[in-house]
């Protein structure tokens, strides 16, 4: 049923030896003891045909997808399933010999069976069931996150550019307050800004800061809790030149946006390596009620050009976004005639 339970709530594939080494972790444990981690002969033994692992990369899976269907749709078999697999995931990387393993663990060769799974996907689970011992372990992975394997093992899964901008999975600076407002979960952001005194403007390797990871993720409810906190730098810029106003207009989230822009020392025309403010993605892109946003601050500049020339009218008449061309030339201080480097205008006319 342990199995059973993992395989219909599992957020990502496992494969066999995960499975198993879920399964032998005791919580409240400090090191995995091996006598509790059944083989996989056993499990498929005792599970009925309902499990099988595939012969070409040894996942582990349930017989049919109806199975899946039949288990998550009976709330009543399992007890929060989801509390229970994080509180197995952060258990195992609270062992021991899981908090030794140095940064520079080569874990994608060697990979240690659940440490990926769990580095991965503790937090998903832990959104959907936050229980007391969840918080308790989660309070005391992320206290030295930034010295944690999983960190870094979560920035190269979860986020794709990170080792291509970065050359490295080295997670200097990814604190535990980094880490919750990427994850997301309210409840144990609480709990660790109650139990630490955090440097809310911190930035990592590439830059980031927690309200700039909150705000890329989506993550509204974090982003309002560290506005609330004050003294929160909005303006901060990572390795590609972008601030949290510019992270949430591209992700297209528009509550986070009008939060930001509701804040007096946020600058809205803030410009990225490329020279375009949030006015200029979300006029590019036709993101009408994002648009509508920044054209209300008074102090926008609504023909600002990026670094070729393209002002937020040229971008939204070359993608055709009618309506946003709608609205610029609604505005007096738009210029409708401003030229590119390449002497183009927008053809408003047409």
């Amino acid at each position: 049923m342990e199995a059973l339970m993992w395989l219909s709530h599992s957020e990502g594939p496992l494969k066999a030896n995960d499975l198993c080494h879920a399964l032998g972790v005791e919580i409240g444990s400090t090191n995995l003891n091996h006598e509790n981690i059944p083989t996989i002969e056993t499990l498929l033994g005792c599970s009925l045909g309902l499990v099988i692992v595939e012969a070409s990369s040894y996942t582990v899976r349930l017989v049919h997808y109806s199975l899946q269907e039949y288990l998550c749709n009976n709330t009543d078999l399992f007890h929060r399933p989801h509390s229970i697999i994080a509180e197995v995931c952060l258990t195992y990387l609270n062992f021991q010999r899981i908090k030794d393993l140095p940064l520079t663990f080569d874990w994608f060769r060697s990979p240690t069976p659940l440490l990926v799974y769990a580095s991965c996907f503790w937090g998903a689970h832990a959104r959907r069931g936050v229980t007391e011992i969840v918080n308790t372990l989660a309070l005391k992975l992320l206290a030295r996150f930034d010295k944690h394997v999983a960190s870094g093992i979560l920035l190269s899964q979860k986020f794709d550019n990170w080792d291509r901008v970065l050359g490295r999975s080295d997670p200097t600076g990814f604190t535990g307050l980094h880490g919750v407002a990427y994850l997301g979960i309210v409840d144990i952001a609480v709990g660790l800004l109650e139990v630490n005194k955090w440097d809310l403007n911190a930035t990592d390797v590439r830059g980031d800061t927690a309200i700039s990871w909150a705000t890329r993720k989506g993550h509204g409810s974090i982003v309002k809790i560290l506005l609330v906190l004050g003294d929160v730098a909005l303006n901060t810029v990572d390795a590609y030149g972008q601030t949290p106003l510019l992270w949430a207009v591209l992700c297209e989230f528009e509550d986070i946006v009008k939060m930001l822009l509701g804040r007096e020392d946020v600058a809205p025309n803030t410009v990225d390596k490329g020279g375009r403010t949030p006015l200029s993605w979300a006029a590019g892109n036709g993101y009408e009620g994002i648009v509508k946003m920044p054209l209300g601050c008074e102090d926008v500049t609504p023909n600002t050009a990026d670094v070729h020339g393209r002002t937020p009218l040229l971008l939204a008449t070359t993608n055709r976004r009618m309506g946003v061309i709608r609205m610029l030339l609604e505005r007096r201080d738009v210029n409708p005639n401003t030229p590119d480097k390449k002497g183009q205008t927008p053809p408003v006319g047409s």
